[in-house]
């Protein structure tokens, strides 16, 4: 599996034998730097770059280009040798015409390979702008393990300034030299590809228009909407947005174009199943930027085939660049930390410098750099959450109900839908280096797993809700929510809820359900309305996997009800027997796949009793909380994300209206 590093993020080696491929965007130079355990390069004979492409162990390109591939062998090269960097800079066109600054151009990808291609770690450099060489990555050896660091540490002076503070002696005469050796090779640079994003690509690119799908073999490919792969934190699994696939042969039956294979010609990527359907209109163009500023946001640049996918993707986007924008913010200021940890201890492993003033001048010396440094860090930091705030500003208005909070002015014209949306807003995600940044948590739709509304008193609020009966009501109020968010977003009689409350004890939160007469049934009380509800959802599961295991899901009972199926378990496990809890974990289990799916409002220590027996059915559900707590975590750098439920303004009828209107299409629609 790939590992998609982020600036100061590391990554093991298992093997010796490597490939560093580099993509870029425009001819570029690259060399590669052999530095000792300080990462010192002891002279010109430690540098591999187009005057001198081979070096024990190290083999780089002779020439620009817009794409590099450098061999390296771990094994062979020399034991004095600690560090491998990965260099990259901009070639001086001798007319001047070429780019001389990274910021202009499209951020590097470097990518450390085996022979055979399958990649190891990933690195775009990104956040470059006046610099026009980068030290992109280093392998270094440490403890007789090589790792590979993602460095990203860019040079306004060029390649003098970067060899200068890598400490080689020469500096100035090898980049003359390395500029003198690529003037040379120059012409026969290769140009940059065509730009076509890989099926792991989630950048939020402007999708170009594309021709309808029935033009032949010469109509341009398609914009496809972005890949999905969403994190734990967003409770769902890997799933792409309809229609994602690989290349489709042009012709019926499979048959290539014999055309295209004779004459090049472009091919025709369209998705067969969208040969009738129209092609996706351009996402929104953003205004001229200003001299000197960046882009003003637009709702909906991402790709996609409709407004609410663009949306989807362009707040998937905003996520991953925060979150990826914080990690290289905490890993430049633990750099700091520890670079500044290592400076004082060599100042007091001196006995003469321990003491006086010239051990307080070097301990100031050191703290000075690291505040520097971190002030650094924060600049870029808040120059990319700046961007991502002007960015939720735009977007947040413009979200459709499915993905918009409660205090939205959409809700107030809200009409019950007629087709399923791709998502569902479940609360906001924050981060506390930016707390003034709320980003939607999306749910894929149909849900794949059940949710768990936790009763029970986390860390985050022990002194804040020390009564137990608050952070029961406050669960509740979150399961309706949830719940009646769910109503709104499905089209009349496709979603039914039904609730079991064994002893009573959420008879007021449930109001808003109950009153507006969205509920299936009335809530199920005592040990026999539970038996009742669970015997049926259960025997439905069977019944609807019996039909699809054969094949006769047509031959359903007639007036079959077909449709989604939310059951809210509270107050559990009080009026829960054995039986009850095993068809509890059933349909936990089985329930999604056939439309049948799970909300527990519980605290799990108070179904302690049951030991282990529960853990499998606390697993298959996705935790959350009535108040905002800190439990959920990305899959790319593990960040703590704070959760934050959704919650009704005080005072405001809107969720009373909208289940209002859901009951009234629900009577309309019924028989």
């Amino acid at each position: 599996m790939t590992a998609e590093l982020v600036r100061g993020q590391n990554h093991p080696l298992s093997r010796s034998r490597l490939e560093i491929r580099v993509s870029a965007g425009t001819p570029i130079v690259t060399a590669a730097a052999l530095g000792d355990e300080s990462g010192r390069i002891h002279g010109v004979e430690w540098v591999a770059h187009p005057g001198a492409p081979t070096r024990p162990g190290l083999e780089v390109s002779r020439q620009a280009a817009a794409d590099h591939r450098l061999a390296v062998d771990l094994d062979a090269l020399a034991d004095a040798v600690h560090r491998v960097s990965v260099l990259l800079a901009l070639p001086a066109a001798a007319d001047g015409r070429g780019p001389t600054r990274f910021g202009a151009v499209a951020a590097p990808f470097v990518a450390v390979t085996g022979p055979d291609g399958t990649e190891v770690a990933s690195y775009t450099v990104t956040g470059l702008d006046t610099e026009s060489a980068v030290v992109a990555l280093e392998l270094y050896r440490r403890q007789g393990a090589w790792k590979v660091r993602a460095v990203g540490q860019g040079y306004a002076g060029g390649l003098t300034e970067l060899f200068t503070d890598q400490g080689l002696p020469r500096a100035r005469q090898l980049a003359g030299d390395i500029d003198e050796a690529v003037a040379r090779g120059l012409v026969r640079s290769v140009q940059a590809p065509p730009s076509r994003p890989s099926d792991g690509d989630r950048s939020r690119q402007t999708a170009a228009p594309a021709r309808h799908p029935d033009q032949g073999a010469g109509s341009t490919p398609q914009a496809q909407g972005t890949p999905d792969p969403v994190p734990p934190a967003y409770g769902g699994q890997a799933a792409g947005p309809p229609g994602q696939g690989g290349p489709q042969p042009a012709y019926p039956g499979g048959a290539a174009d014999p055309s295209a294979a004779t004459t090049g010609g472009p091919i025709d990527y369209s998705h067969p199943r969208r040969r009738n359907a129209a092609p996706p209109p351009p996402p929104p163009a953003a205004p001229p930027a200003q001299p000197g500023r960046p882009a003003q946001p637009v709702a909906g640049d991402a790709t996609g085939w409709s407004m609410d996918e663009r949306l989807y993707n362009q707040v998937w986007g905003m996520f991953e660049d925060l979150a990826r924008t914080t990690a290289a913010y905490r890993s430049a200021v633990d750099f700091a930390e520890s670079r500044m940890d290592k400076e004082l201890e060599q100042v007091l492993s001196d006995p003469r410098s321990r003491i006086g003033s010239q051990g307080d001048a070097a301990r100031e010396a050191a703290r000075a750099r690291q505040a520097q440094l971190v002030d650094q860090a924060r600049e870029v930091f808040d120059r990319d959450l700046a961007q991502l705030v002007a960015e939720a500003e735009v977007v947040e208005p413009a979200l459709p109900p499915a993905y918009a909070r409660w205090d939205n002015p959409v809700w107030h014209a809200y009409r019950v839908p007629m087709e399923i949306p791709m998502a569902l807003r479940l609360g906001d995600l924050r981060l506390p280096e930016a707390d003034r940044l709320r980003i939607p948590m999306l749910l894929r739709l149909p849900l794949e797993r059940g949710l768990w509304i936790d009763s029970g008193r986390a860390d985050a609020q022990a002194e804040s809700f020390t009564d137990p009966h608050d952070m029961r009501r406050l669960a509740v109020e979150t399961a309706v929510s949830h719940a009646a968010r769910l109503l709104a977003v499905h089209p009349a009689g496709e979603f039914t809820v039904h609730v079991i409350d064994p002893a009573g004890s959420g008879a007021q939160p449930l109001a808003p359900l109950t009153r507006t007469g969205v509920l299936a049934a009335p809530p199920a009380r005592g040990a026999a309305g539970v038996a009742e509800v669970l015997g049926r959802l259960t025997q439905r599961v069977d019944l609807v996997q019996m039909a699809l295991r054969g094949g006769a899901a047509d031959s359903l009972p007639p007036g079959f009800d077909t449709s989604q199926h939310l059951l809210i378990v509270n107050d559990f496990p009080h009026g829960f027997d054995d039986r009850a809890v095993n068809q509890l974990r059933y349909l936990a289990d089985e329930g999604p796949s056939v439309g049948v799916h799970l909300m527990m409002v519980a605290d799990r220590e108070e179904s302690a009793g049951y030991g282990p027996l529960l853990d499998p059915l606390w697993r298959a559900l996705l935790r959350l909380t009535p108040v905002a707590d800190s439990h959920l975590a990305d899959p790319w750098v593990g960040h703590a994300w704070t959760y934050e439920p959704p919650s009704v303004p005080p005072g405001s009828q809107v969720l009373q209206q909208v289940l209002t209107r859901v009951a009234e299409a629900r009577r309309a629609w019924g028989p």
